[in-house]
């Protein structure tokens, strides 16, 4: 019972923080029928969640929760552009920006779990129905801020357009490279846990040698460049934006990133000799320039 209504008040938490992003967001942007993309954007990202909660609680699994996460991310960014009155260049490169990220990492997890046949972080929670929609509804919340950047751009009012310059070029090479390097790590990581030599050690080769963390850097980076195409049209509250990258950042290093990560993996290693000197040696986020000796 307590565990239900503490669910309840986080659902409610996550729905009201959601329309305060939703209402900043919208000020002095574009609207259909009287209701502001950007908060009909965020509506349709909760939406989505609920929608595929209903038949993943009925069937008591989890096999869809990331794909849905991503396809939220991909389904609302193609709809805004199609809606927006006058989608410009910078409207279409977002959008891709966003699309081809989340197509990379929703392929990504979704075979991963396929892989593995469950999720370890919902094999209790998928049996309480409250606790289940709990993380849906905390998954719309985490799309929309993430992608607001992205989204509130995309849906800035015709008069606030402008051309791509120096500083949308510079955010377009910066996402391009947080993207590479995420894939690079992510790739590197896959092919040494499918070698069952490594079955009882962990990865500290290429990237993983420079940075404990390398795909969470590169996908704060990624998010940067995105922010940076974002920030020429943004007026007001549609700064509101800027909690996109801060958003990426404050969860992956101090909530549910590399918090629980160095947790699982310090209570794995952490009694080896070659642990400790690896993670004495090697930054957790920031990879080092120099190759460790």
């Amino acid at each position: 019972m307590k565990s239900n209504r503490s669910s309840v008040i986080t659902v409610v938490i996550a729905l009201v923080i959601g329309a305060l992003v939703a209402i900043a967001g919208s000020q002095g942007g574009a609207a259909i029928g009287g209701i502001p993309l950007f908060a009909l954007a965020v509506i349709g990202a909760f939406a989505v969640q609920v929608i595929a909660y209903i038949p993943a609680a009925a069937l008591r699994t989890e096999r869809f929760f990331d794909l849905t996460g991503s396809v939220t991310f991909v389904v609302i960014s193609v709809s805004l552009v199609l809606l927006a009155p006058r989608p410009d260049l910078r409207s279409a490169i977002l959008a891709a920006m966003v699309v081809l990220w989340a197509l990379r990492l929703g392929a990504f997890l979704f075979a991963r779990v396929q892989r593995t046949g469950q999720d370890s972080r919902f094999e209790e929670i998928k049996k309480a129905p409250v606790r289940f929609l709990q993380v849906w509804i905390i998954q719309g919340l985490w799309v929309s801020i993430t992608a607001a950047a992205a989204w509130i751009a995309i849906s800035v009012d015709p008069a606030q357009q402008r051309p791509i310059e120096w500083i949308g070029i510079v955010g377009i090479v910066v996402w391009a490279a947080g993207l590479v390097f995420e894939i690079v790590a992510d790739v590197q990581k896959s092919a040494f846990r499918a070698d069952p030599a490594n079955k009882d050690s962990f990865i500290r080769t290429g990237l993983w040698s420079r940075s404990r963390h390398p795909n969470y850097f590169g996908e704060i980076v990624l998010w940067i460049g995105v922010a940076l195409v974002a920030a020429p049209v943004l007026q007001g509250w549609q700064w509101v934006a800027l909690l996109s990258p801060l958003f990426v950042i404050l969860l992956l290093t101090r909530v549910s990133g590399i918090p629980l990560l160095e947790a699982k993996a310090d209570k794995t290693w952490g009694g080896r000799e070659d642990y400790a000197a690896y993670k004495k040696r090697t930054p957790a986020l920031i990879p080092r320039l120099r190759s460790p000796r």
